[in-house]
């Protein structure tokens, strides 16, 4: 028989696990209240500029610093002896590295935050800058300046570039107007500025104190700061199965046999609801225009410094020449943005784009006819405009197709898709001018490249149209009482039903239609 001290003792003890129990539960709601009460719309300003500040201070420190390693090209070609092919490796692997390890940047930034994920980029790019100066090969440089150097931008540009999209809706265009004219503002600084490094200090001095000066990606990096909107709770079952795996991933004990089985099945989880975009129809579109558009993109920034050299142009004229091509590519980024988010051009942003990619397309049929300086002027301030405008308008189509919250893994995946591109383009162009002895045939490849690719967009928009119009006509003929709407993969059709007090629209599927 227990005594009474021993009984009041057990007895506290199963009180108090009975009222932890229901407790759990409690703490469980709290903190799904809490955390909706912390989640907002996006502000549309107040920290959101001081996001845009950072990510333009990103895109200066990543896309800038790329754009001025054509400036080296004259002086790795000279000092390692090599030609146009071997020599236009060093910029196609930054940039193929850059946008192959885009989705480990998104990564790095859904599961430990975008502070870190840029901090630890920025680390890495100037350690490979910093290499890249003692280089004795092009080896060498293919492994600092492009692998090393490719791996920390690739860690810094599309998370910076989706927290603009998480700060901003209303004004989102012309938020990412102003972040990513860093890249023109940074290249128009930048390209005499290391011109005149490598004049008074070498291709190695130069190089060191690039290195020094990405050092600051871990300033922008402190700048994210993390927000959490009401769109991020749209899917609260597939975020509550994921919480609950990870908590009991927790508790199964690291020796346990079950714990590779549940770590597989949340990673399982979490990757099939941050990449279910990809079975979309319009990202699948988009992603195909996207390698066309980048293989056409990339060759300019490697070779209008040496095409202008060949046409008689001098080497701080060429630089000009740059520089002028980020100057028009700033106006592009900023006043593109302001437009498409005018009213008038709010619902053509996705056309702007068509129309901004084919715009350069042409610009680069052209340029084998413009043979002086007066000529090159104008054909950079064009293709400098237009490929600002597209550059800005690129996350925003991304938003479009698959909204908020997975923008940070999609954009990584479009990114991902320039890898390849950006590889191969600059040295099949390079083996286009040592085979043929002229730019003619490397810049027409490329001109049609990005032609090809608005086409297609446009085509992929086009049968979506005809598509819609077809299944709203089949649904008026059925029933006119029928209206269509579209989620965006099925089609529906509501039949509101008229009632006095209550007039609530009823949703039947409309069986044997699909918009994909």
């Amino acid at each position: 028989m227990p005594t009474g001290n021993h009984w009041t003792a057990d007895s506290s003890k199963i009180i108090t696990w009975l009222l932890e129990q229901p407790g759990k539960e409690e703490k469980r709601k709290t903190m799904a209240k809490v955390n909706r009460a912390r989640s907002t719309s996006p502000p549309d300003g107040g920290w959101g500029w001081m996001i845009v500040a950072g990510c333009f201070l990103v895109t200066i420190c990543t896309r800038a610093v790329t754009r001025c390693i054509s400036i080296f090209f004259v002086e790795f070609q000279t000092y390692f002896t090599q030609d146009y092919a071997q020599t236009a490796w060093i910029h196609s692997i930054v940039d193929c590295v850059t946008m192959l390890c885009a989705p480990l940047g998104s990564v790095v930034s859904n599961h430990l935050s975008c502070q870190v994920g840029i901090m630890l980029g920025g680390l890495l790019a100037s350690t490979g800058l910093i290499l890249s100066s003692f280089a004795t090969s092009l080896k060498h440089l293919y492994l600092t300046l492009g692998v090393l150097t490719g791996l920390g931008f690739a860690l810094c540009y599309s998370p910076a570039i989706a927290m603009v999209g998480k700060y901003f809706s209303r004004r989102k265009a012309l938020a990412y107007g102003i972040a990513m004219s860093g890249s023109g503002i940074g290249t128009f600084i930048l390209a005499p500025v290391v011109q005149l490094l490598i004049e008074q200090f070498s291709w190695r001095g130069a190089l060191l104190i690039l290195g020094g000066f990405v050092l600051n990606l871990c300033v922008c990096g402190a700048l994210m700061r993390p927000i959490t909107l009401k769109e991020d709770h749209a899917t609260p079952e597939q975020n509550h199965v994921c919480r609950t795996q990870k908590e009991d991933f927790k508790r199964v004990s690291p020796y346990s046999s079950l714990t590779k089985e549940w770590a597989q099945t949340c990673l399982c989880c979490c990757l099939q609801q941050e990449y279910s975009f990809l079975l979309m129809s319009d990202f699948v579109v988009l992603a195909i225009s996207v390698l066309f558009m980048a293989y056409g993109c990339s060759p300019l920034f490697v070779y209008l410094v040496p095409y202008a050299l060949s046409v008689g142009v001098s080497h701080q004229q060429a630089a000009f020449l740059m520089s002028i091509l980020g100057v028009i590519d700033i106006i592009g980024n900023i006043t593109f943005g302001w437009l498409t988010d005018r009213r008038c051009l709010k619902n053509y942003q996705y056309v702007c784009y068509l129309f901004a990619v084919g715009m350069d397309g042409l610009c680069y049929l052209c340029l084998p006819m413009l043979q002086s300086l007066p000529l090159l002027v104008p054909f950079s301030c064009t293709f400098g405009y237009f490929d600002g405008a597209y550059v800005t308008l690129i996350p925003v189509v991304t938003t479009e197709i698959v909204g908020t919250t997975s923008l940070s893994s999609a954009l990584g995946v479009v990114y991902f898709l320039h890898a390849v591109p950006y590889l191969v383009s600059p040295p099949i162009a390079g083996w286009l001018v040592d085979t043929t002895g002229s730019y003619t045939a490397a810049f027409l490849l490329c001109g049609f490249s990005m032609i090809f690719s608005s086409v297609l967009l446009g085509f992929g928009r086009l049968v979506k149209r005809m598509r819609k119009t077809q299944l709203q006509f089949i649904a008026k003929e059925s029933d006119p009482k029928l209206q269509l709407w579209t989620n965006g993969s099925a089609a529906y059709s509501v039949e509101r039903e008229l009632d006095q007090k209550h007039a609530e629209p009823v949703a039947t599927a409309v069986p044997g239609y699909s918009l994909t």
